[in-house]
């Protein structure tokens, strides 16, 4: 498995384990210019499961895919929480947050790829 592909994997496995709500990967790898090569974007039900899924997403990807965030924001008021692993960037939002900036629509050219809940 293509490392970017685990990462991925590994993050989906942290944000299921604390019960992110629609999980979104977004794969940016076909647009020229962005920041990074995908975003994985969920939603939780407050800050205090905001924290719980980073927290969770942190560790998950620490032990299984032996990787660490360049940079995390956000867990002051756990709101929208953004965590950069390089070639993706983790977004765990609150879902007013998460309808008000739309990421997942912003790009038409991405490959939106919908994770169905483990419930």
């Amino acid at each position: 498995m293509y490392s970017r592909d685990l990462l991925i994997d590994k993050i989906v496995k942290g944000m299921q384990e604390k019960k992110g709500h629609d999980i979104v990967v977004v794969d940016l790898s076909p647009i020229e210019d962005t920041v990074c090569k995908a975003f994985v974007i969920c939603t939780g039900n407050s800050p205090s499961q905001i924290q719980a899924l980073a927290d969770s997403v942190s560790e998950t990807v620490r032990k299984e895919a032996q990787s660490k965030p360049t940079a995390v924001d956000g867990l002051r008021q756990s709101m929208w929480v953004a965590m950069d692993y390089s070639d993706v960037i983790v977004h765990i939002f609150l879902k007013e947050m998460r309808d008000f900036y739309d990421l997942e629509h912003l790009w038409a050219d991405a490959l939106l790829t919908e994770i169905p809940e483990l419930d």
